[in-house]
């Protein structure tokens, strides 16, 4: 009950003389800190929503326009050819508006269109020149003339400092390929596995679908394109990824190195700590669009499991991490006051853990096996026994952590003259012991009791280079396959 009492704002008891309020102004604290770092961050995303809507522009350009048109108006210059005075006529009468002033508020709206039209210049002409491709194609160390005027002209439409999306509107529509190239690369990718005469087969199969089929399914790829950027993400997403019934373990998800002959430290909580503090100020970077837009991050996320497949769970601001040690569960939090815990408070929290002495619960400790075999006994399991209660609970607090870590009683990494010690490190990285990795959340981290760490990446969400670049941020090198 007492702590049940702290975890609360206020709380009232009914006495003889009539209700005994006690107010935590702690409690109280921490709910407006929370409330005001919430405020912040969605008056960030706002303004970035807006800067990032109106790339290559900028707000300020907007005031020079309306500075502009207004002054060369005053000046008895008009630059709309009678659409201001068009209108001033429209604007509905009102005794609070003067007549300086409706000349004023018509301005201002010409000026607005004029610049909005602007920026949809300016977009279709950025989107023109992302669509060039020469400059892949050209030997290295020369540069032709047309990709130095290509070079000049994005400089000249990129002058202004991009957020992480600026681009994103601005990016060129997905090409669909003809029938016959499709066909005809598809025949070349299966040859070499079959022979001549299962490949006769197929070359049936392909004139038949190009014949009947094809034409058809065409029509429907390019209407389909005309209102997508990207035609092929949502399906590959859907069927690749979140439709298969196979094991993430191994089939899908992949692993991320540490520096193979630098460990900053030893100290198993001092390198979790440190790790996880330049994460999360990744993460802020990330919320307020300031890494530079070399790469695409859609939120830290996890997949939920369902019975016909599984979704992404995307969280924009999660609190705390799921933390695994001997076979018991932890939720570390990462924030106090509305700020980050700094990597020695961090360390602190870590050590408690792997000083615990405490046993796993009954069926605690092989729990994560159910995310590392197939789907569907994953997706029972889960609507049986974790859909309400205290396994609900828990389990939200896994899927809803900001990742998920790992303190491994192993020690893994390159020692000169071991042999295999570079594949028990891929392998424990790759899977564990199978039931000491989280594979349904964006990544484990996972950090050896040496002070070497790596991740276990889910391959939905994203693909090596997004976790490569947060890798290159925390000091560790790109990721390998599995």
């Amino acid at each position: 009950m007492a702590e049940a009492h702290q975890a609360v704002a206020f709380q009232f008891t009914v006495t003889p003389e009539g209700l005994d309020f006690h107010l935590s102004r702690e409690a109280l604290r921490q709910l407006y800190l929370a409330g005001v770092s919430s405020w912040k961050k969605r008056l960030v995303r706002a303004k970035n929503s807006f800067l990032t809507g109106v790339y290559p522009a900028s707000p300020s350009s907007w005031m020079v326009v309306v500075v502009a048109t207004a002054g060369s108006f005053y000046c008895h210059i008009d630059p709309s050819l009678g659409l201001i005075a068009r209108i001033r006529h429209c604007l509905p009468h009102s005794r609070l508006l003067s007549a300086e002033s409706r000349t004023l508020l018509s301005a201002a709206l010409f000026s607005t269109g004029v610049w909005l039209s602007g920026v949809l210049l300016f977009r279709q002409a950025l989107k023109l020149l992302l669509s060039y491709h020469g400059w892949m194609f050209e030997p290295h160390g020369k540069m032709s003339r047309s990709t130095k005027i290509w070079v000049a002209l994005m400089k000249v439409l990129s002058v202004r400092k991009p957020l992480l999306y600026s681009f994103q509107t601005s990016l060129p529509k997905l090409p669909v390929p003809p029938v016959e190239a499709t066909i005809s690369r598809y025949l070349e990718s299966v040859r070499p596995l079959l022979d001549d005469e299962k490949y006769s087969k197929m070359e049936a199969l392909a004139k038949e679908f190009k014949e009947k089929m094809a034409p058809r399914l065409q029509k429907y790829l390019i209407l389909k394109s005309w209102w997508t950027t990207n035609y092929v993400s949502d399906w590959w997403e859907e069927y690749i990824y979140l439709r298969g019934r196979g094991p993430l373990m191994v089939n899908s998800n992949y692993y991320a190195m540490d520096f193979l002959y630098v460990t900053p430290t030893h100290i198993q909580a001092a390198r979790a700590g440190n790790a996880i503090h330049s994460m999360l100020l990744y993460r802020r970077k990330l919320d307020r669009g300031e890494i530079p837009p070399v790469s695409s991050w859609w939120g830290w996320e996890g997949v939920v499991e369902g019975r016909g497949g599984y979704t992404l769970l995307h969280l924009l601001d999660s609190k705390h991490l799921a933390v695994y040690h001997k076979g018991r569960f932890y939720k570390l939090w990462l924030y106090y006051g509305g700020q980050l815990l700094p990597p020695r408070a961090l360390q602190t929290q870590l050590q408690r853990i792997l000083d615990d002495p405490s046993a796993p619960q009954p069926g605690e400790e092989r729990l994560a096996a159910l995310t590392a075999g197939d789907r569907v006994p994953w997706a029972e399991a889960r609507a049986r026994f974790f859909s309400h209660g205290k396994n609900k609970t828990s389990l939200d607090a896994i899927e809803r952590a900001a990742f998920f870590l790992t303190l491994d009683e192993e020690e893994h990494g390159y020692v000169a003259g071991r042999d295999g010690c570079m594949d028990a490190y891929a392998k424990s990285l790759l899977h564990g012991r199978c039931y000491d990795r989280w594979f349904d959340k964006s990544f484990t981290l996972v950090v050896y009791k040496n002070g070497k760490l790596g991740a276990n990446a889910e391959h939905s969400w994203a693909d090596a280079p997004i976790i490569g670049h947060l890798w290159e941020v925390t000091g560790a090198p790109s990721p390998r396959m599995g």
